[in-house]
């Protein structure tokens, strides 16, 4: 062989390669997840004979959050050490992206929340309000959400 074809092999080989490379980081960055979507994973706490909490999972899920289950009979301690108010304590704890959420809050709310980032530790939805996802098959009349923190208790979202 001579080195002039073994030099224009080589270089050949080489340019594919780095085109190869390059076509591969270039996939790889179009396929990682956004920051909306990592924020679609959601775990929920929950008493395991709750039928409701299931009915609430589904529900997100349907809303294309990506639910993970787990059996926790002492979900309300676990809410407590949380920060959730004992007073303001929902039928099952969830966590999303660095946040609380207490009870069947709606999914716009979880969404704005996440969206708009507050400082607070998250919000609840105290008791089982009978219109709330998870309890009605729709949402029906107002729900009063409240958020919790470092500040206290106040009123994130009354619709």
């Amino acid at each position: 062989m001579k080195p002039s074809f073994v030099i224009a092999t080589v270089a050949a080989l080489a340019a594919a390669g780095g085109i190869t490379f390059s076509t591969l980081s270039l996939a790889q960055t179009t396929t990682m997840p956004t920051a909306s979507a990592q924020s679609r994973a959601i775990t929920i706490w929950r008493d395991p004979g709750c039928g409701c909490c299931d009915a609430y999972a589904d529900y997100l899920e349907a809303n294309d959050y990506q639910v993970t289950r787990i059996d926790d009979r002492n979900f309300d301690k676990r809410s407590v050490a949380a920060g959730v108010p004992a007073r303001g304590l929902g039928c099952h704890l969830a966590e999303i992206d660095g946040y609380y959420v207490s009870g069947l809050v709606p999914a716009d709310i979880i969404e704005r929340m996440v969206t708009e980032r507050p400082d607070i530790t998250g919000i609840t939805l105290p008791g089982m309000p009978g219109n709330a996802p998870g309890m009605a098959a729709q949402k029906t009349g107002t729900l009063k959400t409240y958020a919790f923190g470092n500040d206290g208790v106040a009123v994130y979202s009354n619709e």
